[in-house]
């Protein structure tokens, strides 16, 4: 589905290699993306896994943005 090109840009911005990327991505599979307690463990262990900090407030509006399904459908773009 993702290209190295898509995998290159994230590591670049983030310092987040493709294994650890796809680590997560595989243990999101089958889980319930509209669960808040599932989504305020995802954003903890991005944070830390990117070396970011992030508020409360951010991780409310993301888990809104994600529950509510306002995240753009092409994450390519976005980089």
């Amino acid at each position: 589905m993702f290209g190295d090109s898509f995998f290159n840009k994230i590591e670049k911005k983030t310092n987040v290699n493709k294994e650890t990327i796809l680590s997560i991505a595989s243990k999101l599979q089958g889980s319930d993306m509209k669960d808040e307690k599932v989504l305020r463990a995802l954003v903890k262990e991005i944070s830390q896994v990117a070396g970011k900090e992030v508020s409360e407030e951010k991780t409310d509006k993301i888990i809104n943005a994600i529950m509510n399904d306002q995240i753009p459908k092409n994450l390519d773009n976005m980089l």
